[in-house]
């Protein structure tokens, strides 16, 4: 008989940047996706035509999580806009996203990230000529993990895995955290 664990789930997953992660042992499927250096929107709008949407599912402040309050230099425990959504082509959702964006990034001209709604991140992101995009680092999410549970709220068949990428952007110098999660829907294409 095998042993339940009842250890508590992973507060927060493990990132590791994508130059120094063993492809080996992720799937063919998903490679692709994680490693795309350009607009995640731009090439989920070429797959899925004209049903592509981006669904809101929450938006507030909010203090981030620890590695997250690393990766934006600010400190632990301040308060961030934190934007979840979903990228979905007709009813399906292929990739779970999770912004946080420090007050500092919020003001001036960047204020209308406050007033995104069910637009595309990515599309303001992509056309803003100052956007500097730091690494890319790779997670994988497993039931063991907190965020396991908010990625694959919505999945019928609850993957064994769901991997995810993020990247620190720079506006203007102003810095935002985008963190994707690949949902097995997208692997269909």
């Amino acid at each position: 008989m095998a042993s339940v664990s009842t250890a508590p789930p992973r507060p927060e997953p493990l990132w590791r940047p994508a130059h120094r992660l063993n492809r080996s042992g992720i799937p063919d499927k998903y490679l692709p996706w994680l490693l795309y250096p350009n607009s995640l929107t731009e090439r989920l709008i070429a797959q899925c035509r004209k049903n592509f949407r981006v669904q809101l599912l929450d938006q507030r402040l909010a203090r981030p999580m620890r590695n997250e309050a690393m990766a934006l230099k600010i400190r632990f425990g301040t308060r961030a806009m934190v934007r979840q959504v979903q990228l979905l082509c007709g009813d399906t959702p292929w990739v779970y996203a999770r912004t946080v964006i420090p007050a500092r990034t919020l003001a001036g001209k960047f204020r209308r990230f406050r007033q995104l709604g069910a637009r595309s991140l990515g599309a303001v992101l992509f056309a803003d000529p100052s956007m500097e995009r730091g690494e890319v680092e790779i997670t994988c999410l497993t039931p063991a993990d907190e965020l396991y549970y908010r990625v694959t709220r919505d999945s019928r068949d609850k993957p064994e895995q769901v991997w995810g990428r993020r990247s620190l952007f720079l506006l203007g110098g102003k810095p935002l955290l985008v963190c994707e999660f690949f949902l097995p829907a997208i692997a269909d294409f």
